[in-house]
C-alpha cells in the first residue's frame, strides 16, 4: 500500500499521479504500485512539487510495517533505535543556556537552572 499526500502542489502533478494511484480526497492518493513505480512517482513528485509539500508513506518489511518520506515539510522523519519517528522543528522554542535572566527570584532560578544559579 502506498499513500502520497500533496499540499499546495500544481494541479498537473495531481493529474499525473491519477494515472497510477486513486485520489480519495483532495491531494491524497493511495494505491499499490511496485517499488520501482513508487520510487519513480516519488522522484516526479519531488521534481514538480514547486512551492508545495509532499509526504509518501508505504508498507515495508520492518518493525513498524511502514516507512515514510517527506519533501519540503516542517516535520522530518528521524531514526530512533530502529523506529522512524517524526520530529517537528519549533523555531520559537527557547533553549535554556544555563544563564538565568535578570530579575528572576532566587527560588525560580533554582527551580529552572538548579542549585548553582544564585
Amino acid at each position: 500500500m502506498t499513500v502520497i499526500v500533496l499540499t499546495n502542489c500544481p494541479p498537473g502533478l495531481r493529474g499525473f499521479l491519477t494515472r497510477w494511484l486513486l485520489e480519495i480526497s483532495a491531494g491524497v492518493f493511495i494505491g499499490n504500485p511496485s517499488a520501482r513505480v513508487r520510487d519513480a512517482l516519488w522522484d516526479e513528485v519531488r521534481q514538480y512539487a514547486g512551492q508545495g509539500r509532499s509526504l509518501l508513506a508505504h508498507t515495508t518489511n520492518n518493525e513498524q510495517g511502514f516507512t515514510f518520506r517527506t519533501h519540503e515539510h516542517a516535520w522530518h522523519p528521524i531514526d530512533h533505535e530502529g523506529l522512524t519517528l517524526i520530529r517537528r522543528h519549533h523555531p520559537k522554542a527557547q533553549q535554556t543556556t544555563g544563564v538565568p535572566k535578570p530579575g528572576w527570584s532566587k527560588a525560580s532560578k533554582r527551580r529552572r537552572f538548579g542549585r548553582r544559579a544564585q
